[in-house]
């Protein structure tokens, strides 16, 4: 017993390292695209096209990554997809076009895509084998390493080249690779990672009962509702991420500085959320986790897009940071739990679909209404997911 808690232990460290590189790496390639395309001569368009090779790799990737899963196991997928997204991030600053930026950066989105359903079904099978609702823990240093890699990339982005700089990314992901993944490699999952859990501790006696857990057509319908749950998380990090700082510089007249902190003041207010969330989900449960996370980020978004002060603003990006910070954990971690890597696979595609919803979606209602009005659509799909938390409360579990 001694012997297993340890290795349970090794084995969540090792996770964890796996997260924050993750968000490190890809906050180290998002802060030099400026710079990448300075040197491609690309135009806007031509940028954004490039741009979305990394979605489109993301997403076509999530679903066999699932497969791969299932067939050699999370934790050496985990390992390739680490492997290949720390190489991959090096290759941007090698292209001199936009037609070949955004082919790299297809094999860039496909490491980014398959390595985030790798490390989840991970977690989710660690998860099961604890007993305890860490999985925000997790997701919460995929958040630290970004706002490490973004700070970090900013202040070396005058004194080194983008060459120089994502190679040093690629040398550090290697080299966290080589450590953690030793300890991936060694240690096996936990638990099964087809074998869906009972919803809650309160329902154990029915599993014991020989109550099997509902599979097929049943899990995968509500695999795809989790699946919405974190689409109308990410709906908000994306559109966050994109045009909060121009609502804060447009709007409401805020200095360029000013309004580059807004984005800070939700991610910091997500990273803490997300560090407390193991806390507040073993005093909560999941449901009214969820539903009071909707319902806060719903009120706090409505204060940040229509409040008539910048303070005003800045303080409803920090609550929706809060209200929004542990709903895809939670969504990601249920869905793993129903139908192993496959419905990781499913919720973290809807997820990232999302997350690349929200911009232009914001960007059409902001011409046709207002950028103000645009962004309460962000309030709007929070309210959805505690909707949806009060309809699947029985199978989100205490």
């Amino acid at each position: 017993m001694p012997g297993a808690t340890s290795d349970l232990t090794r084995l969540r460290i090792a996770l964890t390292a796996f997260f924050a590189l993750d968000g490190f790496i890809f906050a180290g390639w998002v802060v030099r695209i400026p710079a990448i395309k300075q040197q491609t001569d690309a135009s806007a368009s031509d940028l954004g096209l490039a741009l979305l090779g990394v979605s489109a790799g993301a997403v076509v990737t999530m679903t066999l990554i699932g497969r791969l899963c299932r067939r050699y196991g999370s934790h050496p997928v985990t390992v390739v997809c680490a492997v290949l997204l720390s190489l991959s991030v090096s290759l941007p600053p090698l292209t001199h076009s936009a037609p070949a930026l955004g082919a790299v950066l297809l094999v860039f989105g496909a490491a980014y895509g398959g390595i985030n359903v790798a490390f989840n079904s991970a977690a989710v099978d660690l998860v099961t084998a604890l007993r305890r609702p860490i999985m925000p823990t997790f997701h919460a240093a995929f958040s630290l390493g970004g706002m490490i890699g973004a700070g970090l990339g900013g202040l070396v982005a005058g004194a080194l080249s983008p060459t120089r700089h994502l190679l040093g990314l690629t040398l550090t992901g290697l080299l966290v690779t080589a450590v953690a993944g030793r300890t991936l490699l060694r240690l096996e999952p936990p638990a099964p990672a087809d074998r869906a859990p009972s919803p809650t501790a309160a329902e154990g006696s029915a599993a014991t009962e020989g109550r099997a857990a509902p599979r097929r057509t049943g899990s995968r319908g509500l695999v795809v509702v989790f699946g919405l749950i974190a689409l109308c998380t990410a709906y908000g990090e994306g559109a966050m991420a994109d045009w909060g700082a121009l609502h804060l510089q447009q709007d409401l007249m805020a200095s360029s500085g000013v309004a580059a902190a807004g984005y800070s003041c939700f991610a910091l207010a997500m990273t803490v959320g997300r560090a407390t969330g193991t806390t507040l989900l073993e005093r909560l449960g999941r449901t009214r986790t969820v539903i009071a996370g909707g319902t806060v980020a719903a009120a706090g978004m409505l204060l940040g897009s229509l409040a008539p002060s910048v303070w005003g603003a800045l303080l409803g990006f920090a609550v929706t940071g809060l209200g929004l910070a542990n709903l895809f954990p939670v969504a990601v971690e249920r869905a793993g739990s129903l139908t192993g890597p496959s419905g990781v696979a499913v919720a973290s595609t809807l997820g990232y679909g999302g997350m690349l919803l929200g911009p232009p979606a914001i960007g059409f209602m902001a011409d046709w209404f207002s950028l103000p009005t645009a962004l309460t659509s962000v309030a709007a799909l929070a309210a959805v997911a505690a909707v949806i938390g009060v309809a699947t409360r029985r199978t989100l579990g205490g």
